[in-house]
């Protein structure tokens, strides 16, 4: 017998249900038989309440959704950016018309660390991995002919997120979109940087003011833009194991909430704009399990440690993307399977939006038929698994319930030891995480040198004197040679004198702690570089140089 509470519980739920919407689907299975929405135990007990509950309430172990892709399917969207930004709006387009819902800008190397085109350490690397924007004029190419109030956007950029955050809302203001109703995704986590990536400017202090500053600017400004998307993708592609990538990007999120709170902010005003960015790797069951952890986690963090009182606060929303670092460049065509289950395993999981790599990706910027092929496994997977269906379909297995408690156990006792050091600033500058993930990724590799973990075409099943037959996307030096012509014509055709005036009440504001926002919009309405507006960040701020982890 269900106890009183479980069947309140259900009945609640099931009203809920009743009142959502209902994408046009038919929902049974192949067969043509009927499928319920979720599945329960017989008897929900208390316990059942507090671990699981039903989806779309409180923990949000089995979803955040009522009924989740019943209701609207995860967005899709593709990874992309490479040369010219005309290049890039070129393939932006092409993906909107092969159906992808939403974008995705990826950077080059010189952008993400904040450099001109002209800077000598950019020299070779422009538009190479991604696009090169270095001016307002760069993003209003990029995004020609797309209303910025009609798709969400996501910008995978972090140490000068703040400047190209100014790009964006200068361009969208050109449009004549209003800002109340601007949609996208900001990564903007410099915590992983310091953990993973690697690809920081300035040292951690002033770059969480810079974090601070953009979370009270779009609170006020941008009501439902997702101000940081919290990124375990990194730590992940950096060799840790799946408990480390769940404890530290949620103790990453937890500092920024703590920050927010500090600077004033109310927890209910901005934890709903907060969202995640997690790895999808091979172990199936594993990544489903640590994705409900994960809401469980932050659920129970946001409610009983900084006080949430609104549901959505509690309830974390993420973007997935499918295991870079599991790609291979032997038999690539395989990456198109590995691929296929690493992204049915973010479904299962619940995921919000997802991207798919292409199996080119460990040899150049994807192809127009690969990225092709990586939009359709996610449309396979939508239309005709069935796996949409039906909510947390795995919720209730032994295994998978298992799991989840295991590796929520371990995401706690670390919790445990990054709070013993001091917090995760003290816990980066001592090198706690990097020594953790560099230890996992050595144990990792040790275990595939001695073939007890197979890698399939690596280390077995091999091909010998294998040759690569399929299209690779070329990135010539056209791009640099464009971007560097541009970057003269900027300088020539403002006013020097304004300029530098621009870019000293940045330096001022960097000193005086006003908000950093409004200066650098201003400054990028006219025209000033990402290159210069970083600089003159530098003066006060500095930069960050990492210490010896070993």
């Amino acid at each position: 017998m269900n106890t009183q509470n479980g069947r309140k519980a259900l009945s609640s739920w099931s009203l809920s249900v009743k009142n959502s919407k209902v994408r046009s689907s038919n929902f049974d299975t192949l067969s043509g038989h009927p499928q319920d929405v979720c599945y329960f135990p017989e008897e929900i007990n208390q316990k059942y309440i507090n671990n699981l509950g039903t989806p779309g309430n409180f923990p949000f172990t089995r979803g955040i959704h009522h009924n989740l892709y019943r209701g609207k399917l995860w967005t899709m969207r593709q990874f992309a950016g490479f040369g010219t930004p005309e290049e890039t709006n070129k393939r932006f387009k092409l993906l909107l018309k092969k159906g992808q819902t939403g974008l995705s800008v990826a950077y080059d190397m010189p952008t993400l660390m904040g450099y001109d085109p002209g800077h000598n350490l950019s020299l070779g690397e422009v538009g190479k991995c991604g696009v090169n924007v270095f001016h307002i004029g760069d993003m209003e190419r990029l995004f020609d002919g797309i209303n910025l109030g009609d798709v969400s956007v996501s910008q995978t950029i972090n140490g000068p997120a703040i400047i190209l955050l100014a790009f964006y809302i200068a361009v969208a203001e050109k449009q004549g979109v209003e800002l109340s109703t601007l949609k996208g995704t900001l990564q903007n986590d410099i915590l992983k940087e310091f953990i993973a990536q690697k690809e920081w400017i300035f040292p951690p202090g002033p770059s969480m003011r810079l974090i601070t500053d953009m979370l009270s600017f779009c609170t006020k400004n941008l009501p439902l833009y997702n101000t940081i998307s919290v990124s375990g993708y990194h730590i992940r592609e950096a060799g840790s194991t799946a408990a480390q990538e769940l404890a530290f990007t949620l103790s990453d999120g937890f500092t920024y909430i703590e920050h927010g709170i500090e600077a004033g902010l109310d927890v209910d005003s901005f934890a709903p704009r907060i969202s995640f960015f997690f790895n999808s790797h091979s172990d199936f069951f594993e990544e489903i399990a640590k994705y409900r952890a994960a809401r469980r986690i932050w659920a129970k963090r946001l409610k009983n440690k900084y006080g949430a009182k609104n549901k959505k606060s509690m309830m974390l929303r993420f973007h997935t993307q499918t295991a870079g670092c599991s790609l291979t460049a032997q038999q690539p065509e395989i990456n198109i399977a590995r691929t296929s289950f690493q992204a049915m395993a973010a479904v299962l999981g619940g995921t919000q939006s997802l991207h798919t790599n292409s199996m080119d990706e460990t040899l150049a910027l994807p192809s127009e038929k690969a990225a092709e092929i990586a939009l359709r496994t996610q449309q396979l997977i939508a239309f005709e698994t069935g796996v949409s269906n039906v909510v947390d379909p795995l919720g209730g297995s032994w295994f998978i319930e298992k799991l989840t408690d295991e590796l929520e156990q371990k995401a706690e006792e670390y919790f445990k030891e990054i709070k013993e050091i001091g917090g995760v600033i003290p816990a980066i500058e001592q090198g706690y995480q990097q020594r953790e993930i560099s230890k996992a990724a050595s144990d990792y590799q040790n275990k595939v040198d001695k073939n007890e973990r197979i890698v399939v075409g690596v280390n077995d099943f091999i091909n010998e004197n294998e040759s690569i037959d399929i299209p690779i996307l070329e990135i010539d030096t056209r791009a640099e040679t464009s971007q560097l012509e541009r970057l003269t014509q900027v300088k020539n055709n403002r006013d020097d004198s304004q300029t530098k005036n621009l870019l000293q009440v940045i330096t001022d504001t960097c000193r005086n702690g006003d908000n950093l926002v409004p200066p650098i919009i201003n400054a990028a309405k006219n025209y000033c570089t990402l290159g210069e507006i970083v600089d003159a960040m530098k003066l006060e701020f500095g930069e960050w140089t990492e210490s010896s982890v070993f």
